[in-house]
């Protein structure tokens, strides 16, 4: 590509849910790329979605959909990443990728831009690695904290949107909403159960009037799939590999936004007043913590905004090197398709000299 030539970016999954956010962004974002391509499967191929103020047509996921292409963010299932990443870095595609395919392969760095921005130009298999929004949605503020006081340790419990199972997610609260509206709950076991019937979609139990503390697949001991990537991904992520990790992961009948309790144990005594002053500068951070007069971040406030959202900042009661703290995050926005942009916009920026 010549240096002075804006780069031609490919959306790869531009019709589903993070892909459609996806769009959304490149059009309120700073216009440089040159051609935007959009890519989904043969099923979605000839649709038009709007980019920029312009409408474009979606072409069907081939070997020929990646020619020209400098940049490619890909929002599709792991499988589909795994198969179709590396032919696009084969032509010399930076690929930017969303799914949890490639995100603990050493050669791939995880990448948040806020963090670690380092990390994206050391890629030897040609993919940039996406953490998983449960990550996403508090990475941003404990890494600004762990780069004044030193991360020792990290206790999380999450509360997580249906949204994060995709549309499936929204649409089997949806239709259990409608099923439990009017009728008799909370008398005796099984009443929502019964008003929903077999409709549980992609949860384990309803989610509607409900709490589910399970997310993801089952792994070793008892551990699901997205205890293990926020483990893991915070660990890579932060560069410490021996960072002890206890998760535990709730779907809860919110549509959009996740929300995370962090315990957060650091190497030496820190103070709340240090601790605000850092998240208050920090970028991609809103601190929004006042509880006397109701001020506190929650799914309603954060839905359709960028950043991490911190609230209820207090210091651990019986330890002075702890502090506990309540975050939210867009799993949409901040959780996939804007860390997303974002990485490809580092990518652009080293391509093109910027």
């Amino acid at each position: 590509m010549a240096q002075t030539d804006r780069p031609t970016l490919a959306v790869v999954g531009a019709t589903g849910a993070v892909g459609t956010v996806m769009l959304q962004i490149l059009s309120q974002h700073a216009d440089i790329w040159g051609e935007i391509r959009l890519v989904a499967s043969p099923r979605s191929a000839g649709r038009k979605l709007t980019v920029r103020g312009e409408e474009v047509e979606v072409m069907a996921l081939c070997e020929e959909a990646f020619d020209g292409v400098d940049v490619a963010m890909f929002d599709v299932p792991d499988d589909v990443s795994a198969q179709w990443a590396p032919v696009a870095a084969a032509k010399g595609v930076v690929v930017v990728d969303n799914s949890a395919a490639f995100r603990m392969d050493p050669d791939v760095p995880l990448v948040v831009p806020e963090v670690n921005p380092h990390a994206a130009r050391v890629r030897p298999r040609g993919i940039v690695a996406n953490p998983n929004c449960t990550t996403l949605s508090m990475i941003v503020a404990i890494g600004a904290l762990h780069a004044e006081f030193g991360l020792r340790e990290l206790v999380v419990s999450s509360y997580q949107a249906v949204s994060g199972a995709g549309r499936a997610g929204i649409d089997t609260l949806r239709q259990q909403m409608s099923l439990v509206a009017g009728t008799e709950l909370g008398t005796s076991p099984g009443d929502v159960r019964r008003a929903v019937g077999d409709n549980t979609g992609p949860f384990a139990e309803p989610v509607a009037l409900n709490v589910v503390p399970w997310a993801g697949s089952l792994r070793e001991d008892g551990w699901s799939s997205e205890e293990m990537k926020v483990r893991d991904e915070s660990r890579k992520i932060l560069g410490l590999p021996d960072l002890k990790v206890a998760v535990t992961c709730v779907r809860v009948p919110v549509v959009t936004t996740h929300s995370l309790t962090v315990h957060a144990r650091f190497q030496s005594e820190v103070t709340v007043d240090k601790a605000r002053e850092i998240l208050a500068t920090a970028p991609g951070v809103v601190l929004f913590d006042n509880p006397a007069a109701g001020e506190f971040p929650t799914p309603a406030d954060v839905v359709g905004t960028d950043p991490t959202w911190v609230g209820r900042v207090r210091r651990s009661l019986d330890d002075p090197a702890g502090l506990e703290l309540f975050v939210c995050g867009d799993n949409l926005r901040k959780g996939a398709a804007l860390n997303t942009a974002q990485i490809a916009e580092l990518v652009a920026g080293e391509l093109t000299g910027a």
